[in-house]
């Protein structure tokens, strides 16, 4: 009995060591982490260099972003206890898409009844997911054709009549008045490839996503398109000096009617600009509407100089309070 007794005890405390050296390598890697974390914060890169490089998140960016406690949107709760269903916020996150359904059926000679051979037919359906499917992007070609028509009672008079008609070319052969229906003017003059949605999609790549004009080459590569580099600055310029300089100019009489406007400027750097060197420091003025402003307005003014007169000149006319720093 005794015996046994000190069997039951050995193995209390064994297992008590067994749980008390668990907790300390638990506890111990914790250490080591936090002592891994401090020393990257002490020697490893800042994080401000790191957003603005941005190849810190180039490869783990998955694993950085994720986080095991964030639910998944619900797309539905069942209380037991009311027996009903409360909506998630899952009908939000879909609600505007278009809806494709895919309807799973069984094979035409697997309908039979297992019990007495007959036809099976369908007598309900049930939604078990909703999945959000990715179209990648399409590239088709547009033909602009353009419809000729011609008068057919002109066209008969001319052929069953043998007096001269009055509709002749200077060779004296008889015409027929034709008319040619109305085509839109190309976007840009000249090129048969540049379509509106075609230009918006680079702008878009360009300055909402910050995607390189020589990543987006390579991209139309792979979709077997071949547009340089080149060809797409071109567009772009001859898109804003054209186009959007009407949308910017909309934009600057909209703002100056604001009671409160913010305005700043940061140096940049521009190379081969004409009568300036490379290392000679340029400026980027920006203006826009208070925070609290319905309709928020940015925009922004590329100049050579910090001077007052720019300032001066782009909101020439303006009353209302300017919110800028002590320069």
């Amino acid at each position: 009995m005794d015996k046994d007794k000190l069997i039951a005890d050995l193995e209390t405390e064994n297992a008590a060591l067994k749980n008390e050296n668990a907790k300390l390598k638990v506890l111990n890697d914790w250490y080591l982490e936090q002592f891994r974390l401090s020393q990257y914060r002490r020697f490893g890169a800042s994080s401000e260099k790191t957003e603005i490089s941005g190849q810190l998140g180039l490869f783990d960016e998955a694993e950085v972003a994720a986080s095991p406690s964030v639910p998944e949107p619900t797309i539905e709760e069942i209380i037991y206890t009311r027996k009903k269903k409360r909506k998630g916020n899952r009908e939000e996150f879909f609600a505007g898409l278009p809806t494709e359904q895919v309807i799973h059926e069984l094979p035409k000679d697997e309908r039979i009844c297992l019990e007495c051979g007959g036809k099976l037919h369908a007598c309900g359906h049930a939604v078990l997911r909703r999945e959000l499917e990715i179209i990648p992007a399409q590239v088709r070609a547009v033909e602009h054709v353009q419809t000729v028509y011609s008068c057919r009672d002109c066209e008969q008079k001319t052929m069953d009549s043998d007096d001269e008609p009055d509709n002749q070319n200077e060779s004296g052969v008889p015409t027929v008045p034709m008319v040619k229906a109305a085509v839109p003017a190309p976007v840009i003059p000249g090129s048969g490839v540049a379509s509106a949605s075609l230009i918006a999609f680079i702008l878009c790549n360009k300055y909402l996503l910050a995607l390189p004009l020589y990543r987006q080459e390579q991209e139309f590569k792979r979709l077997s398109i071949n547009i340089s580099r080149q060809t797409m600055a071109n567009w772009m310029i001859y898109s804003s000096s054209h186009w959007l300089v009407l949308v910017y100019n909309l934009l600057k009489d909209a703002l100056v009617t604001r009671d409160i406007l913010h305005s700043d400027d940061t140096s940049l750097q521009v190379v081969k600009e004409n009568g300036r060197k490379a290392s000679q420091k340029s400026h980027m003025w920006i203006y826009r509407t208070a925070a609290f402003d319905a309709e928020s307005i940015v925009l922004f003014e590329y100049q050579q100089t910090q001077a007052a007169e720019h300032p001066l000149r782009f909101l020439s006319g303006y009353k209302g309070y300017l919110h800028t720093d002590g320069y």
